[in-house]
Order: C-alpha cells, then sequence, then structure tokens
C-alpha cells in the first residue's frame, strides 16, 4: 500500500493485511477540532475551510452528506478527486465528470497538500480531508470527527437548523457509531481484503449478523437512535448505498442483498429521499473506483454492469414515528 514516508511517497511502505491474513485499516493522523469557541485556534468562519472529498469513498460521503443536510455549502467548499486511484495515489482530473480541480493551490495529487501542511508527514493520504485556508494547514482528516465538528460547531454558518446530534440521543448516537463500525462500515473492507478464508469467513459472519440486527430495530423505528435522523444514519447509509453495487460483487460480501431485507432496503430508500442526500450520491465514481482500484482483489478491472437498486422507489416508513428535520422539508427543491 502507498503512503507518504518523511514527506516521501512510497509505493511498498506497509502491507494491509496481517500475517493472518486479516484486514487492518491505519490510523489517521491529522485530529486537531474546530470549536465555535473564543479561544479555540481553529474556529468556525464562513469561507475559511475546504473539503477535500472522494465521491467514490464511504468515509468521505459521510462528510458530504452532513454539508448537504446542514446547509454549509456556501460555508464551506469542496474539491472532488478522480474516483481512480493509481499508485500515485489520488489525483485531481478536472477534466473528467464529477471531478474538480484543487480550488485552494492547485495540486496534482492529494498528497501534495498533505506535505504543504507537514513536510515530514508519515502517514496514508485519505479522504476526507478538512483544509484550513487561513493557516494553510489540514484541520483534520478522521471521517467521524470532521463529521461531528460539521454537525455540532457551524451552527452560526449553517443556512439550514437541521440538528443531527441533538441533545437526549447523543448517547445512543455515540454507542451506535461506535456498534456498526466494525461489523458493518469496515467489515466490508475486511471481508474484501481478506487473503485467508478465516478471517474472511469472520468479517462475513459479524458483517451479516449485525445487519440482520439493525433490520429487527428497524422494523419498530423510522432511524437507528429512534425516531430522530441522526449522524448515526449518515454512518450507515454511506455503507448501504454502496453495498449491492459494489460491496456485495466486489468484496465477496454476498450472503444477501440489502434490498432483499424487510426494513433496511426501505429505511435505505428513505434516507436517500431525504432532501439533500441523494444529489450526495455518484454511484459512476462508486463504481469505478472500487472496481478499478483494487487489482489485487479484481485484477482485469472490469466494473460489474449491475444491479441497478431503485434507491427512488416509494417507501413506508413514514408510518413509523418521526421523520425528516422540517428544516429540510420546507426547503426541498422540486428535483430532490
Amino acid at each position: 500500500m502507498n503512503m507518504l514516508v518523511d514527506g516521501e511517497w512510497r509505493t511498498d511502505a506497509y502491507d494491509t493485511t496481517d500475517d493472518d491474513g486479516s484486514f487492518e485499516r491505519q490510523s489517521t493522523t491529522f485530529r486537531n477540532e474546530i470549536r465555535d469557541d473564543p479561544d479555540a485556534r481553529f474556529q468556525p468562519e464562513a469561507g475559511r475551510y475546504h473539503l477535500y472529498v472522494s465521491a467514490a469513498c464511504p468515509w468521505a460521503h459521510r462528510a458530504l452528506v452532513t454539508r448537504a443536510l446542514t446547509g454549509l455549502e456556501d460555508a464551506i467548499s469542496v474539491s472532488v478527486v478522480d474516483p481512480y486511484r493509481d499508485e500515485d495515489g489520488w489525483q485531481f482530473t478536472p477534466d473528467k465528470a464529477g471531478c474538480t480541480p484543487d480550488h485552494v493551490h492547485g495540486a496534482d495529487y492529494l498528497r501534495e497538500l498533505y506535505v504543504r501542511a507537514d513536510p515530514d508527514a508519515t502517514c496514508r493520504v485519505t479522504v476526507p480531508v478538512l483544509w484550513d485556508k487561513r493557516e494553510d494547514t489540514i484541520v483534520n482528516n478522521e471521517s467521524a470527527e470532521i463529521m461531528r465538528m460539521l454537525a455540532t460547531e457551524f451552527g452560526s454558518l449553517a443556512s439550514r437548523n437541521v440538528d443531527l446530534y441533538p441533545e437526549g440521543y447523543r448517547a445512543a448516537v455515540d454507542r451506535i457509531v461506535d456498534e456498526i463500525y466494525e461489523p458493518i462500515n469496515n467489515g466490508v473492507y475486511r471481508a474484501g481484503f481478506a487473503t485467508k478464508q478465516d478471517p474472511y469467513d469472520e468479517a462475513v459472519d459479524d458483517l451479516f449478523a449485525a445487519l440482520d440486527h439493525w433490520d429487527e430495530v428497524l422494523a419498530e423505528q423510522r432511524y437507528l437512535a429512534g425516531d430522530r435522523l441522526t449522524e448515526a444514519d449518515i454512518a450507515m447509509f454511506t455503507t448501504l448505498v454502496r453495498f449491492d453495487n459494489v460491496y456485495h460483487t466486489h468484496f465477496m460480501c454476498n450472503v444477501q442483498y440489502v434490498r432483499e431485507y424487510d426494513n433496511l432496503w426501505p429505511y435505505l430508500r428513505d434516507l436517500y429521499q431525504t432532501p439533500g442526500v441523494a444529489r450526495t450520491v455518484n454511484m459512476d465514481h462508486i463504481k469505478e473506483h472500487y472496481y478499478t482500484t483494487h487489482p489485487d482483489v479484481n485484477p482485469h478491472r472490469i466494473v460489474a454492469r449491475g444491479p441497478d437498486p431503485e434507491f427512488d422507489a416509494p417507501h413506508d416508513r413514514d408510518e413509523l414515528p418521526g421523520g425528516p428535520p422540517s428544516a429540510l422539508l420546507a426547503g426541498a427543491s422540486a428535483d430532490e
């Protein structure tokens, strides 16, 4: 796997699996916080921060959904990398559909921004990246923390009054985000990148046991934490929306499609149809990235043709208590 070592790009720096054939995810390295506090180094300010994302990546997608739901599009700008990632890492290819240039520095590769922030950086170059244009540095590249900061610290700049981490639900949200991470969010990768049968079997067993559990929970409530849309649903959504198109086939998570679940499937459609969410989903980028970027999994880089889940099909989730925040419904445009 490729990474920076003392500021130099290396294509042979580390293995993604251990000796037992189990996938090991590396920790993120930039972990500063934006806080709505006059004494904080990083404070919420319109135009100060910039997001670097891949539309294909579920972790970056979390930040895009949170930004869209809270109405921070005008306050926080975005650059989108190419979905195809070769040995040079994430690249900016502005002539490609759905991609942009690096709007801040005009870089060719995302790794240039990491070195700009830390000339001696030793780390993987991942998305999302939350960049501070004032201090010319990376604030944070941990998706869960970026999602939380966008949801809680930018209220004065948000164009919608949408609280994704509401009082009274916070303990449940924290617990659920933690509970779904290893078996579901990371579980699909544990299955797909396993190089031996036992760790693959363990990952698949954990994944589908967790999906079965949440399918049962969602039989009685509209969202993971109850009757409110929260960060936990965003964390689940970005995995589920990719599941049938890529994880089921490419990562061999083929015990069951999401669309075969009685409750997870209408729940996914409900989230997709929440105003602002659908436009953050770029399935072309998602499929291109997964099927062409992992030659160890798919050596011929053939992009699977199907399936075509009907995310826009009607659902019956509005029969359960709760629903999308009124601020989203009031501002929904005709094309959402």
